[in-house]
Order: C-alpha cells, then structure tokens, then sequence
C-alpha cells in the first residue's frame, strides 16, 4: 500500500532566523518577510493540490505547536480561503529544542560550550546542547507521527524537524540532512519513496 504524500511547509522567517540565532521551543513570531513567505507557500500548494487533483478542504492539516508554525499555517489556510483555525496540532513535530543554547548565535553557542560545540561540529546527530535535544530525539518522535499517518497531509513544522524526516524516511544520511538549509516559503513533497521541493 502507498504512503501518504505529505506536504510540508517549514514556518516563515522570524527576527531570530534573520540574526542567526537559535530559536528551538521558543516562541517567536514571523517577521513581515515570513508572513509574505507563508502566503507565498500557500500559493505553491495550490498549484500542487491542483497539479496532483488534490481537494484543498479535505485534507487533513496539521502544525507543530510553536507560535511560529502556527502563525503560517493560519496564513496559508487564509491564502487557500479555507478556515484559518481548523486544523489539528501535533506536539511531535515541534522544532529541535537547543536546551541552554536556544537564543544564541552559533558563535555565542561555541563561546558558551566550546566542548560540547565542538563534538556537536563532528557529529550532530547525535550530540546535543545541555537541557537540548539530538536530531535522533527528533528522528524517533517525528517517525512515531508519520508513522499513524493514514492519508495525505499538509504539516507545517520545521527545520530540525524536516531533517529528522528525511532521514528517518531514508532520504538523506544523518550528515548530509544536519547540513541542509531548508527553505522556507517553499512546499516539500514526501511522496512514492522521493522528495521533491518546490518554491
């Protein structure tokens, strides 16, 4: 039987992505660039949804629970003139937490912890920040939400956690996904064993 195609869409830019600091489970909300980007996504899945004869209002919707990805999706939705607060949260899809780090410029992170930071640097999978996470924390929990997945899903989340998905879908390695920038404004398609990425 095929999995389901998820369509996923990482929140808009804040002000902490434009100086470089490390947002984890904080709450920050998107900057006017991000809200452009949200509804500028909203535009790309419509396009698929009509490229794939997909029916924008019965699909299921689902978001991490951060302020941030919230804040999208309702952006989205309204773009796609569909309720903007109808859609389900999922606590599993919340970002990576970056503990004592989250705030933080890397470079303040590295003066912080040069230690931890610099086996985090050789192995980021699996070394974390204290009172974090490791992207393998986020790999089991994000594999549990895929894998009750039973139809196709539009999901907005986040960077750590689309990385977690990828690797535990077998579509990247741990150190090639822990070097990806995922963009955002865009529309990532899991589907049929493939990504594919659209913007």
């Amino acid at each position: 039987m095929p999995r389901p195609t998820i369509y996923y869409l990482r929140h808009g830019e804040t002000e902490w992505n434009a100086l470089g600091r490390l947002q984890g489970t904080r709450d920050i909300p998107l900057n006017a660039r991000g809200r452009s980007q949200a509804v500028h996504a909203a535009e790309v899945l419509a396009d698929l949804f009509a490229r794939d004869g997909k029916d924008k209002a019965a699909l299921p919707y689902v978001s991490s629970p951060l302020g941030r990805a919230r804040q999208t999706m309702e952006l989205a939705r309204g773009r796609l003139e569909l309720p903007p607060a109808d859609y389900a949260l999922d606590d599993r899809l919340r970002e990576i937490g970056y503990g004592t780090w989250e705030g933080l410029t890397l470079a303040e992170s590295e003066a912080k912890d040069p230690d931890i930071y610099a086996r985090r640097l050789a192995d980021k999978w699996t070394v974390g920040p204290a009172g974090g996470e490791t992207y393998a924390d986020v790999q089991a929990r994000v594999r549990a939400w895929y894998d009750q997945l039973r139809t196709d899903t539009v999901a907005v989340a986040h960077g750590g956690t689309c990385r977690a998905l990828m690797v535990s879908l077998g579509l990247e390695t741990p150190a090639s996904a822990a070097e990806l920038y995922i963009e955002q404004g865009a529309v990532y398609v899991f589907g049929d064993g493939r990504l594919e990425k659209f913007s």
